[in-house]
Parts: C-alpha cells; sequence; structure tokens
C-alpha cells in the first residue's frame, strides 16, 4: 500500500522558513515523479514544484527562486525547502507521487502570518 506522509508545516512570519518532508512508503521517490501542490482557501489546488526521475525540476513562478524540492534517496523521503515566506503562501501543502498511478498526501498545513 501506498502512503505519502507530509509534515513540517506550521505558522511561520513573513520572510521566515519552513521545510516540508514528505515520507514515502510503498514506492520509491527515487524512480518516481514526485512533486508539491498547494490548495489555498476557497482556491483550485495549484502547482508548486516537481522533481522528475533524472533530477531535473521545474518551480511554479510564484516560487521560482524562494522553493527548492529535493530528494533523500536513502530516507525515500523528498523535502521542500521555502524561503521567503510571504502571506501568499499559506494554504495547505500536498506531496504528490506518479509514475502512471497517481498518489497523494494527506496535506499540512501552512499559514504565513505576522
Amino acid at each position: 500500500q501506498v502512503q505519502l506522509e507530509e509534515s513540517g508545516g506550521g505558522l511561520v512570519q513573513p520572510g521566515g522558513s519552513l521545510k516540508l518532508s514528505c515520507v514515502a512508503s510503498g514506492i520509491s521517490v527515487r524512480i518516481y515523479t514526485m512533486a508539491w501542490f498547494r490548495q489555498a482557501p476557497g482556491k483550485q489546488r495549484e502547482f508548486v514544484a516537481r522533481l522528475w526521475s533524472g533530477g531535473s525540476t521545474r518551480y511554479a513562478d510564484s516560487v521560482k527562486g524562494r522553493f527548492t524540492i529535493s530528494r533523500d534517496n536513502a530516507k525515500n523521503t523528498v523535502y521542500l525547502q521555502m524561503n521567503s515566506l510571504k502571506p501568499e503562501d499559506t494554504a495547505v501543502y500536498y506531496c504528490y507521487a506518479a509514475i502512471g498511478p497517481e498518489y497523494w498526501g494527506q496535506g499540512t498545513q501552512v499559514t504565513v502570518s505576522s
């Protein structure tokens, strides 16, 4: 059974940083395309960052230069380092994995507020 478990969310002031983790079980993050999405209140879920098995990455324009997606194959974990956070980054962040079938985590709340 595939599970994606996110952690690391919380409340942070504007300009601060957070690092989200997504621990995968039942799949290998090394061979899957891994990504982060987010959903703010009243809005549709949107793409944040993607990491392909070969190591290439892609980011939404809104987070480019501030967020970094990475993985630790030994820990079977994908990360999202978020710097220079803004109030508009407030959302539930979801981990996503795909190689044909798609899987989603339950999400972790990130709130950016002073």
